[in-house]
């Protein structure tokens, strides 16, 4: 007996390749900070994207562990945060 025919995948929907979640959170804020022009993004230049990110998270994480430490607490606050983009200043992410 012969294996059935596979059925398409696509069967009543068109075959739009899926956005990644990195793709669609980079589309979403473009969208919201050019007031709707939607731009075509690189893949490559969404990873950059996701480096830079990461090594912003990393970098803040690490100097609000700095300021737990000086309080000489075991738990991250959000003021913990707050603190270490204060202390950076407006050209290193901070407010």
């Amino acid at each position: 007996m012969p294996w059935p025919k596979p059925t398409p995948r696509w069967r009543g929907r068109s075959p739009a390749p899926h956005r990644p979640r990195r793709a669609h959170a980079v589309w979403e804020i473009c969208l919201l900070l050019t007031r709707g022009v939607d731009y075509h993004w690189q893949s490559m230049t969404l990873l950059v994207l996701q480096e830079a990110a990461e090594a912003f998270m990393v970098r803040l994480l690490e100097d609000a562990y700095l300021c737990l430490l000086r309080t000489r607490r075991v738990t991250l606050f959000p003021k913990d945060l707050q603190l270490a983009r204060h202390l950076r200043g407006t050209e290193m992410g901070g407010i």
